[in-house]
């Protein structure tokens, strides 16, 4: 009976507690109002020009009034990325279970890997130009490159997780490598995998903003470039905003696919936070 009625307190308590907390999605909210009226409040106190920093209100009012030229060059930049990681997936994820197999790519290969990661994407864009010209391929190209590594790496990771006294115990009731790897070995690896894959996702949207810079006639990159040559700061720190606002679609994107895919997964988490 005192057992069920410190039960019954503890409850009250924490119910109490969820009542009048405040939600952790939105302190975020919070914080990044607080933020933008600061920096409003100090472009006003300090008479900023707007050509050196635009007001949040400036650039707000230049949002709504090019947004269908925002969401136009949006959708140039949103195939770039969405072409570029695809293409990372279709070549990361069948490397990284490659490296995984062979013990003379996770050897001699893996490490030339993470040496090339180590050379800026950047100075290789030119070279792109050169080979692929300034069309959709040297974009895409670019997207792929940078999103490329953390898919891989993430990917090698979650796939050797698995638990070497699990993988023996497929083999030892006569599972196949297979389907060791299809029903132990995959799933095992998925939260590995949508790590990479939403790191990659925000990476892509920097490859494809690279390549727009170096050639071509449209995208985000290509609109904040002219507005850069134009001294149009306003429609600079504009074009930010829809990128930032684009990043954050393409990657809770990711997230809500990790959901649906791994209900399993979020439930656990859930549990272990209570």
């Amino acid at each position: 009976m005192q057992v069920n009625t410190e039960q019954r307190v503890l409850a009250a308590k924490q119910k109490e507690r969820a009542r009048w907390s405040i939600p952790n999605s939105l302190w975020s909210v919070i914080t990044l109002v607080a933020l933008i009226l600061l920096w409003q409040l100090l472009t006003i106190l300090m008479n900023i020009p707007a050509y050196v920093l635009p007001s949040p209100f400036e650039i707000l009012s230049r949002f709504v009034a090019e947004f269908n030229t925002l969401i136009s060059h949006s959708m140039t930049t949103v195939i770039e990325v969405l072409l570029g990681f695809a293409l990372s997936l279709a070549v990361g994820i069948p490397l990284a279970i490659a490296i995984v197999y062979s013990r003379y790519l996770a050897n001699s290969f893996y490490p030339i890997l993470i040496a090339i990661q180590c050379i800026p994407m950047v100075s290789i864009a030119p070279i792109l130009v050169i080979w692929f010209g300034y069309g959709l391929t040297t974009k895409v190209l670019l997207a792929c490159l940078i999103s490329f590594f953390p898919i891989v790496i993430n990917s090698v990771n979650g796939f050797r997780a698995l638990d070497k006294d699990m993988h023996d115990l497929g083999r030892s009731i006569g599972i196949s490598e297979w389907k060791n790897f299809y029903y132990l070995r995959l799933p095992n690896a998925l939260p590995h995998l949508f790590a990479g894959f939403k790191v990659g996702i925000t990476l892509a949207v920097v490859g494809a903003i690279v390549g727009e810079f170096v050639a071509s006639e449209r995208g985000l990159g290509y609109l904040q470039l002219t507005a850069n040559a134009r001294l149009d700061t306003v429609m600079v720190f504009t074009t930010l905003l829809m990128l930032a606002i684009l990043g954050m679609l393409l990657f809770f994107s990711v997230y809500l696919l990790e959901r649906l895919v791994m209900p399993w997964y979020q439930a656990n988490k859930a549990g272990g936070g209570k």
